[in-house]
């Protein structure tokens, strides 16, 4: 893994967290998104070398709302950036972890996305990213 990519934060009021968190970091959400196939809309902020993604669910089925449901507001996700999203997949499960996709999938910010299972990773729902402009095989 290379680096942090992005840490994730469940919210229940997309606006409201998007001036709360322009005004804590001192900067402008520069995107916003729908990901359809999570049922949630990012909005992403950086902050020297560093993103937040807030994320919104958009139904009630969502992982995020099932979240919110259950934890309320807070960090949902840590995401990291790899170079070969395959690959580093392999390793995972060869290191006995358990991903929650057996195919990497899109995501948002241009990014393939899989998840590691928080039950095998301490509690933490890691997410590894890898630009959709590199090969993805």
């Amino acid at each position: 893994m290379d680096k942090i990519e992005h840490i994730g934060i469940a919210v229940q009021n997309l606006e409201e967290s998007e001036a709360l968190f322009e005004k804590l970091l001192n900067t402008q959400v520069y995107k916003r998104e729908a990901v359809d196939s999570e049922n949630v809309i990012t909005s992403f902020l950086q902050a020297g070398p560093n993103k937040i993604e807030l994320l919104k669910a958009t139904h009630p089925d969502s992982a995020i709302q099932k979240f919110l449901d259950k934890k309320g507001p807070g960090i949902h996700h840590i995401a990291f950036a790899v170079r070969d999203i395959h690959e580093e997949m392999e390793r995972l499960r060869k290191a006995g972890f358990t991903l929650l996709n057996e195919a990497p999938k899109r995501g948002a910010d241009n990014k393939w996305v899989c998840f590691v299972h928080p039950k095998s990773a301490n509690g933490v729902l890691v997410e590894l990213c890898q630009d959709m402009e590199q090969d993805s095989k």
